[in-house]
């Protein structure tokens, strides 16, 4: 099934709300069947997943938000952890009434699904989670490569980065991640940018970046839910990703032996947006073996 692409302007009438602790979450729903969540990545939202959401849609309703801090949804000063951005789409599908679903997840989603998936291994089958299929991400603290940006807003200056960052300068370190080949146009970039600086987002990537500790702070926890699952996972890699490529995955071939793995050589951080056709029958042959 070739992928299909939405227009962003199509993709906000669409948008819905959830108030979730006195914050408005924006989600997106689709199609009918056994539900799959999709859980983006920093420092985007769920547009992300566009040009794989039609085909998805097909055979799976399909399930998104933009989580707090991100896109369309709520963004405040401060109170960001990956355990909130869990419980965020615990709620989601509580309001949904989804209590059996599957995973698809990207870089700060995978984190977010990771402890997901610990508490599927702590609960066992009533949590509801099927299979979990994560796309570039920082699984390992120890394997992450941070960009020169990410190390500034991980640290106590990062407050610069919000002060300095602008629609120029996000191209510029955006497009380092993408492969040479599927390097987003202008447009796309606009889009981007347009969704991280809605209600002055780009001002607080600085708290938002928390995760990287975190994911350090719980490593034991969250790589333990990879090696400990009791549901069937499997990663789809851009190789040539600086952040995340080729390394994280022979690692996590490594660590997560009994796990599917697939590695794109020629594709980088965002294969949902670099390769949705080469995405798609993947993403299939796993959740429908």
């Amino acid at each position: 099934m070739s992928a299909a692409t939405l227009a962003l302007d199509d993709w906000l009438d669409r948008a819905q709300f959830l108030d979730h602790e006195s914050h408005r979450i924006a989600y997106w729903t689709a199609g009918e069947g056994r539900p799959l969540l999709l859980i983006h990545g920093f420092p985007t939202s769920s547009w992300d997943w566009h040009q794989v959401w039609g085909a998805l849609a097909e055979r799976r309703c399909v399930i998104a938000c933009d989580m707090l801090g991100f896109g369309l949804s709520a963004k405040p000063r401060s109170g960001y952890s990956i355990f909130r951005q869990a419980e965020i789409q615990m709620a989601l599908l509580q309001e949904l009434g989804v209590t059996e679903f599957d995973v698809v997840a990207h870089d700060y989603g995978d984190t977010v699904g990771q402890e997901l998936l610990a508490r599927r291994n702590e609960q066992g089958a009533g949590f509801g989670l099927g299979r979990m299929l994560l796309l570039n991400g920082g699984l390992f603290p120890e394997q992450h490569r941070l960009l020169p940006i990410q190390r500034l807003g991980s640290s106590p200056f990062g407050f610069i980065v919000g002060r300095l960052m602008n629609r120029q300068r996000f191209g510029q370190s955006f497009c380092r991640v993408f492969g040479v080949e599927t390097q987003p146009d202008e447009q796309e970039l606009d889009d981007f940018w347009r969704l991280i600086a809605h209600n002055d987002g780009h001002r607080i990537s600085h708290t938002l970046m928390h995760y990287i500790a975190e994911r350090r702070k719980h490593r034991e926890r969250w790589v333990g839910a990879l090696q400990q699952a009791a549901v069937p996972l499997k990663l789809v890699d851009g190789g040539v990703d600086p952040i995340s490529g080729r390394h994280m995955y022979d690692y996590f071939r490594e660590l997560v032996p009994g796990a599917e793995a697939v590695c794109f050589d020629d594709i980088g951080h965002y294969p949902q947006t670099e390769a949705p056709d080469r995405l798609l029958p993947e993403i299939w042959n796993f959740l429908d073996p």
